[in-house]
């Protein structure tokens, strides 16, 4: 839902069509860029019914359009993911399929999640990875979970990058995998701004780059 996130969504696509395709190949995409301010107004207080119409609105301007496919570019939108996808005609990815696969092919069963507060703990995206993949996921403890929220809310979605707040969350990601968590997902798109894998204790598994790749792929074929 923020622009942050957005364009780095529009570049990982970009790069993924040019490595692929070459020359001047680039990805053919139409972009609704949503007043992030809008919504979350309705996400703090817990109103998902608007936010649910709303964005089945959006997706339906832009099948008409003339969309092929369409992406919501965010994690925890995808808790009205099931009204979008009713909305409109065009295949719809959800952002936890490409994860979870990912997730399988690396022989991993349990799994860290960091993200939004509404990701982390409601159940909408844990309920996917377990029911149709088999995989247990496990959060943050509250304080953690209220830290990586003000992150994302207060740092990330306005651009701000901090090494004091990356060293937190890289510390909270050595208590998941002391837990037991063989892997990590970075379940915010905002996340992949400021962490990367590098010397992580775990393998981690950034929800951006996979949809984007899923999105990319099945636009090629």
């Amino acid at each position: 839902m923020s622009w942050e996130s957005t364009q780095h969504y529009y570049t990982v696509m970009n790069r993924i069509v040019s490595d692929r395709m070459g020359r001047h190949n680039s990805l053919e995409s139409i972009i609704y860029s949503v007043n992030f301010e809008r919504i979350l107004d309705f996400v703090d207080r817990g109103e998902w019914d608007p936010v649910g119409e709303i964005i089945a609105s959006l997706a339906k301007k832009l099948q008409t359009a003339g969309a092929d496919i369409l992406i919501l570019a965010s994690n925890a939108i995808h808790k009205v993911f099931a009204r979008v996808e009713a909305a409109v005609e065009i295949p719809v990815i959800h952002i936890v399929d490409p994860t979870a696969e990912a997730i399988q092919n690396a022989g991993i069963g349990k799994i860290g999640l960091l993200g939004t507060q509404v990701t982390m703990q409601e159940s909408f995206y844990k309920d996917r990875l377990q029911d149709r993949y088999g995989i247990e996921t496990i959060i943050p403890e509250e304080k953690d979970r209220e830290a990586i929220h003000k992150i994302i809310f207060e740092e990330l979605t306005v651009g701000k990058i901090h090494d004091a707040s990356r060293q937190k969350l890289m510390a909270i990601v050595e208590k998941l995998a002391k837990r037991g968590a063989g892997g990590v997902i970075l379940g915010c798109t905002e996340l992949t701004l400021l962490i990367g894998q590098k010397t992580a204790a775990v393998p981690f598994f950034d929800t951006t780059d996979l949809h984007a790749k899923a999105a990319v792929e099945l636009a090629i074929s």
